[in-house]
């Protein structure tokens, strides 16, 4: 059963609800609905296929590894992870959004980022955050949190943030202002390199019409 069960990694929210159509074009429907159930392991209406959840920054882990054939991750977490071992064919151009930095509205960025200037970051994104600030000549100390960014600056814990944005609101409703914008950020289908040799023709199935399936780019 194990070998010809293709097994795709996803984690709740935005990506999940995105990829639905994208599950879709490929015939997939998953049978339960991940906030509701309670199960870490979903049935499709394929018996070859299942959905496993899993913590968004773990699923390039489950993919390189073998627990999951495929799966979807943002191109954040991509980076962070190094994309070692993992095919990655396809931008999926869903659950868009970009990482930033971000200030106290009070604080003065231009003054604190002139070259050979040093800055207090607090980020998960560390290696974007070190190769964005290296890039400008800034040297950072490098604060990890993995939560509530936004209130690090505000209780002096660090200058800045480095993080995900979406609408902003979150920032304004904190006091922060976006100050530079990084990078744009869309979800990746990441492959493992031995399933696609061991499974190749359902998986080049789920690929093509993945495909086929990409929103086109608004931008």
């Amino acid at each position: 059963m194990s070998s010809s069960m293709i097994t795709l990694a996803l984690s709740k929210g935005r990506i999940f609800d995105e990829t639905l159509p994208l599950l879709a074009a490929a015939g997939i429907e998953v049978l339960e609905d991940p906030e509701k159930s309670r199960k870490l392991i979903l049935p499709t209406n394929l018996p070859n296929v299942r959905v496993v959840l899993v913590r968004a920054t773990d699923v390039p882990t489950y993919v390189e590894y073998g627990g999951a054939d495929l799966g979807v991750t943002g191109k954040d977490t991509l980076i962070e992870h190094g994309g070692q071992g993992l095919y990655q064919p396809l931008d999926l151009r869903i659950a868009k959004c970009r990482v930033s930095v971000a200030v106290r509205n009070d604080f003065d960025y231009a003054q604190a980022v002139k070259k050979g200037s040093r800055l207090k970051v607090a980020t998960k994104y560390t290696s974007i955050a070190r190769d964005f600030f290296a890039a400008k000549g800034v040297h950072v100390d490098m604060v990890k949190l993995y939560g509530s960014m936004e209130l690090a600056p505000l209780i002096g814990l660090a200058d800045a943030i480095v993080d995900l944005v979406s609408t902003g609101n979150t920032l304004k409703a904190n006091h922060l202002v976006e100050v530079e914008r990084i990078m744009d950020i869309s979800s990746h289908l990441v492959v493992n390199q031995a399933a696609l040799k061991l499974k190749q023709a359902p998986l080049r199935r789920i690929i093509d019409a993945f495909a086929s399936a990409i929103p086109a780019d608004k931008n």
